[in-house]
């Protein structure tokens, strides 16, 4: 059975780093892409980042996240993270990992990977 539980959220101030964390467990994921989404406040939920199994290839929203967001893929341990930085109020939302066969199903506005984790929770304040 397929599980991804995400872990490292919290409440930061505007201008803070967090790394959030993806274990994967309960199935084959190299022919996924991993990939890192958002719910704000009253918004539908987002594409953020996302990694090709292998980590070679990477994919961000836009370039405002580009530039402050980085995900990589750490093989021994199965697990995908999101390092943030400079972070605005504006990142503040439910942060979901989920592992996709296409990267298509991912970008587009209704995402629609194939297995999504619970979510963990980041909050910046101004």
């Amino acid at each position: 059975q397929v599980s991804l539980v995400e872990s490292g959220g919290g409440l930061v101030q505007a201008g803070s780093s967090l790394r959030l964390s993806c274990a994967a467990s309960g199935g084959d994921f190299s022919d996924y892409y991993m990939g890192w989404f958002r719910q704000g406040p009253g918004k539908e939920r987002e594409f953020v980042a996302a990694i090709t199994w292998n980590g070679e290839r990477t994919y961000f929203t836009d370039f405002s996240i580009k530039d402050r967001f980085n995900i990589s893929k750490e093989n021994a341990k199965n697990t995908v993270a999101l390092q943030m930085n400079s972070m605005k109020p504006e990142d503040t939302g439910l942060y979901y990992c989920a592992a996709a066969t296409l990267l298509k199903e991912c970008i587009v506005p209704d995402p629609r990977p194939n297995y999504w984790g619970q979510g963990t929770q980041v909050t910046v304040s101004s």
